[in-house]
């Protein structure tokens, strides 16, 4: 795996990156309570919101903490507390499976891979993984620092079972200025032959599924990587389809609903700096 950066350019650039984070203090509040039986009233208990499943999904039947299976990039672990909405109770022993792709932002187990679309990693498992939670609700996972492919920000996929049923799919975000400092200087996740065009926001799904930034995860450095923390509050009685959203209601779809499509393409940002480091007063677009 990659070394991490120069500890000083780190910090300073994890200072920026993690003051565009809304899920910063959902996620710092919910570490503090660690060791705790149940949750404060301080820690975020809204319901965290569902996202499309997408087209990578793939249960390999692997429960295990370490997932990245040698990936090279930068090490991660990934930290999630699944509690109830409302009254911000752990769900002890909730299933999070968890999957996404590697530094040159490739799936495993899928045809069709890379900048190229001529890469095929039918059979593999990397960076695929489930976990049961403690009685705290908390699950880890070790991993690489996600890289990203076109039409995509960066993000790390998700889903929440309760008894085999499905009660959350969703996706995290990563602070863009981290982003950003690590594709433009981390060998591993560097020398692409496509601009990275598609960032947190102008990203459709984000943007659709997520405009108050609650599932956007927190990062905080350690002396040998990364950690991102996120809090998934769920509705113990939802039942959620592939697409992440609840089944449909019987009949036809309301006045004005779109039957399937996708939404127009990503805009396109005019001010990148404007759209990367959060509470410059000018717009991206």
């Amino acid at each position: 795996m990659a070394k991490l950066l120069p500890t000083s350019t780190r910090r300073g650039f994890l200072t920026l990156a993690s003051a565009s984070a809304a899920g910063l203090l959902q996620s710092g509040r919910a570490q503090a309570a660690t060791d705790s039986t149940a949750a404060s009233a301080d820690d975020a208990c809204i319901l965290t919101p569902q996202s499309e499943e997408g087209p990578y999904y793939l249960d390999p039947k692997l429960v295990r903490a370490d997932i990245a299976e040698g990936r090279p990039g930068v090490p991660l672990a990934l930290r999630l507390r699944v509690i109830e909405a409302g009254s911000c109770t752990p769900i002890a022993g909730a299933r999070v499976d968890i999957w996404h792709c590697d530094a040159r932002g490739i799936y495993s187990a899928f045809p069709g891979q890379g900048d190229s679309h001529n890469i095929d990693h039918t059979g593999k498992t990397f960076l695929r993984g489930t976990q049961m939670v403690d009685g705290n609700g908390w699950g880890t996972f070790k991993t690489i620092y996600p890289g990203w492919y076109a039409g995509r920000a960066t993000h790390i996929h998700f889903k929440v079972f309760l008894d085999e049923r499905t009660v959350l799919t969703g996706q995290t975000f990563f602070p863009e200025a981290l982003n950003e400092y690590i594709y433009g200087n981390v060998p591993d996740y560097t020398k692409r032959p496509q601009q990275r065009l598609v960032i947190n926001a102008n990203d459709r799904v984000a943007m659709e599924s997520d405009p108050e930034h609650k599932a956007y995860c927190a990062v905080k450095e350690e002396r040998e990587r990364y950690v991102a923390m996120l809090t998934l509050a769920v509705d113990r009685n939802a039942r959620v389809s592939a697409d992440g959203l609840p089944p449909p209601p019987p009949g036809p779809p309301p006045a004005g609903a779109r039957e399937g499509g996708r939404p127009p393409k990503a805009q396109w940002i005019k001010d990148r700096l404007a759209a990367v480091v959060p509470g410059l007063k000018r717009s991206p677009f």
